[in-house]
């Protein structure tokens, strides 16, 4: 019975090991894809924290272990979609004078600000394939076809989906201020 202990403790230990490289080599890119999502440097910790206690309850996936990068993107921008959409239905009560958010670099003025936030709210609206998408395009700034390649799906796909979805964010934003853009 011992040796089997040992092999196991040995496998926890390259698991663990594992675990922990991963965290390094793509943590930097889940903040900055959780960041982007959220607009708020404290949600995109709490991202961070709940997707990688997630796989720390698991075992590491062939899908996670096959391609990282995507695996690790896309359970990030599903966790920051529900930081928004929860944080649309049970607002908190002014954090602002408890701690104040850190100002988006692209953000300027309140009125930027603002329509940063009005952005990020239309985006929680849409389907979660198609904020990923909005996203890599936009925020990573990847090609069609390096999203297409990444998502596992035809760079026309993606076409439609960023057209689609850059319809619907411009409708809903025309619609959260009164039609008057």
């Amino acid at each position: 019975m011992r040796p089997l202990v040992l092999a196991s403790s040995e496998v926890l230990k390259k698991l663990s090991a594992d675990f922990e490289r991963l965290f390094e080599n793509h943590y930097e890119f889940v903040h900055r894809t959780a960041y982007r999502v959220t607009g708020n440097f404290a949600d995109a910790e709490d991202v961070i924290q709940t997707l990688f206690m997630r796989l720390c309850r698991q075992e590491l996936s062939a899908e996670l272990l096959s391609d990282p990068r995507r695996y690790l993107y896309t359970s990030a921008v599903h966790i920051a979609l529900d930081t928004i959409r929860t944080r649309r239905r049970h607002p908190a009560e002014s954090d602002e004078r408890a701690m104040p958010s850190i100002p988006s670099r692209a953000a300027t003025s309140p009125g930027e600000e603002e329509l940063h936030d009005r952005l990020r709210s239309a985006m929680a609206e849409l389907p979660s394939k198609a904020a990923e998408i909005l996203i890599l395009r936009h925020v990573h700034g990847y090609t069609d076809v390096e999203i297409a390649e990444l998502l596992g799906t035809s760079r026309g796909t993606v076409a439609v989906s960023l057209f689609r979805s850059r319809a619907r964010l411009r409708r809903s934003l025309r619609g959260s201020k009164g039609g008057r853009e």
